[in-house]
Protein backbone atom coordinates (compact mmCIF):
# COMPACT_ATOMS: atom_id res chain seq x y z
CA UNK A 1 0.00 0.00 0.00
CA UNK A 2 1.01 3.19 -0.87
CA UNK A 3 -0.66 6.61 1.16
CA UNK A 4 -0.06 9.83 -0.70
CA UNK A 5 -0.47 13.20 1.25
CA UNK A 6 -0.74 16.51 -0.38
CA UNK A 7 -0.17 19.77 0.97
CA UNK A 8 0.13 23.77 -0.32
CA UNK A 9 -3.19 24.25 -1.31
CA UNK A 10 -5.02 27.77 -0.47
CA UNK A 11 -6.79 30.53 -2.25
CA UNK A 12 -4.27 33.24 -4.39
CA UNK A 13 -5.13 35.84 -6.32
CA UNK A 14 -4.83 35.70 -10.15
CA UNK A 15 -1.26 36.08 -11.67
CA UNK A 16 0.37 34.85 -8.18
CA UNK A 17 1.57 31.09 -7.72
CA UNK A 18 1.52 28.22 -5.23
CA UNK A 19 3.54 25.14 -4.76
CA UNK A 20 2.00 21.67 -3.83
CA UNK A 21 3.84 18.77 -2.31
CA UNK A 22 2.81 15.19 -2.19
CA UNK A 23 4.59 13.06 0.21
CA UNK A 24 3.89 9.22 -0.66
CA UNK A 25 4.26 6.57 2.35
CA UNK A 26 4.34 3.14 3.27
CA UNK A 27 5.74 0.93 0.31
CA UNK A 28 7.37 3.61 -1.89
CA UNK A 29 9.83 1.09 -3.34
CA UNK A 30 8.95 0.18 -7.26
CA UNK A 31 6.88 3.78 -7.64
CA UNK A 32 7.06 4.75 -10.80
CA UNK A 33 4.92 7.23 -12.39
CA UNK A 34 3.72 10.50 -10.20
CA UNK A 35 1.48 12.90 -11.03
CA UNK A 36 -1.15 15.74 -10.63
CA UNK A 37 -4.52 15.64 -11.66
CA UNK A 38 -7.45 17.97 -11.09
CA UNK A 39 -10.78 18.46 -10.66
CA UNK A 40 -13.04 21.75 -11.12
CA UNK A 41 -16.64 21.76 -9.96
CA UNK A 42 -18.63 20.07 -12.34
CA UNK A 43 -15.76 18.90 -14.39
CA UNK A 44 -14.36 15.06 -15.11
CA UNK A 45 -10.85 14.59 -13.58
CA UNK A 46 -7.77 15.79 -15.93
CA UNK A 47 -4.24 15.06 -15.89
CA UNK A 48 -1.91 18.39 -15.13
CA UNK A 49 1.32 16.73 -15.18
CA UNK A 50 3.50 13.86 -14.45
CA UNK A 51 6.89 12.58 -14.11
CA UNK A 52 8.33 9.56 -14.02
CA UNK A 53 11.30 7.68 -11.67
CA UNK A 54 14.00 8.78 -14.05
CA UNK A 55 12.65 12.51 -14.65
CA UNK A 56 10.33 12.15 -17.75
CA UNK A 57 7.81 15.01 -18.09
CA UNK A 58 4.87 15.48 -19.48
CA UNK A 59 1.87 18.51 -19.56
CA UNK A 60 -1.47 19.48 -20.31
CA UNK A 61 -1.09 22.03 -22.81
CA UNK A 62 -3.40 24.39 -20.68
CA UNK A 63 -0.49 24.59 -17.95
CA UNK A 64 2.72 24.59 -19.74
CA UNK A 65 5.52 27.42 -19.52
CA UNK A 66 2.96 27.91 -16.28
CA UNK A 67 3.65 24.78 -13.82
CA UNK A 68 6.68 22.88 -13.43
CA UNK A 69 6.53 19.01 -12.04
CA UNK A 70 9.62 18.18 -10.01
CA UNK A 71 10.65 14.92 -7.50
CA UNK A 72 13.10 14.02 -5.02
CA UNK A 73 12.87 10.06 -4.81
CA UNK A 74 14.96 10.14 -1.78
CA UNK A 75 11.99 12.07 -0.07
CA UNK A 76 9.41 10.28 -1.87
CA UNK A 77 8.15 13.41 -2.68
CA UNK A 78 6.25 15.19 -6.03
CA UNK A 79 6.13 18.66 -6.10
CA UNK A 80 4.28 21.24 -8.46
CA UNK A 81 5.22 24.84 -8.71
CA UNK A 82 2.54 26.86 -9.91
CA UNK A 83 3.28 30.04 -11.49
CA UNK A 84 1.05 32.46 -13.45
CA UNK A 85 -2.31 31.52 -11.86
CA UNK A 86 -5.35 31.87 -13.79
CA UNK A 87 -9.00 31.74 -12.41
CA UNK A 88 -9.67 28.61 -14.86
CA UNK A 89 -6.61 26.70 -12.47
CA UNK A 90 -9.48 26.42 -9.74
CA UNK A 91 -10.12 23.16 -8.82
CA UNK A 92 -8.73 20.37 -6.23
CA UNK A 93 -5.54 19.03 -7.00
CA UNK A 94 -4.60 15.31 -6.60
CA UNK A 95 -1.59 13.38 -6.60
CA UNK A 96 -1.22 10.16 -7.68
CA UNK A 97 1.30 7.04 -8.42
CA UNK A 98 1.69 4.07 -10.27
CA UNK A 99 2.98 1.13 -8.39
CA UNK A 100 3.40 -2.67 -9.66
CA UNK A 101 0.13 -1.87 -11.98
CA UNK A 102 -2.14 -0.12 -8.91
CA UNK A 103 -2.82 3.65 -8.94
CA UNK A 104 -2.37 4.77 -5.61
CA UNK A 105 -4.59 8.56 -4.87
CA UNK A 106 -4.33 11.42 -2.32
CA UNK A 107 -7.39 12.89 -1.02
CA UNK A 108 -6.44 16.29 -2.50
CA UNK A 109 -5.94 19.83 -1.98
CA UNK A 110 -8.06 22.60 -2.94
CA UNK A 111 -6.82 25.69 -5.15
CA UNK A 112 -8.75 28.25 -5.19
CA UNK A 113 -7.53 31.44 -7.64
CA UNK A 114 -9.56 34.69 -7.09
CA UNK A 115 -9.87 36.98 -10.44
Amino acid sequence: QVQLVESGGGLVQAGGSLRLSCAASGSTFAINTMGWYRQAPGKQRELVTSITRVGLTAYADSVKGRFTISRDNAKNTVYLQMNSLKSEDTAVYYCNADRVGYTYWGKGTLVTVSS
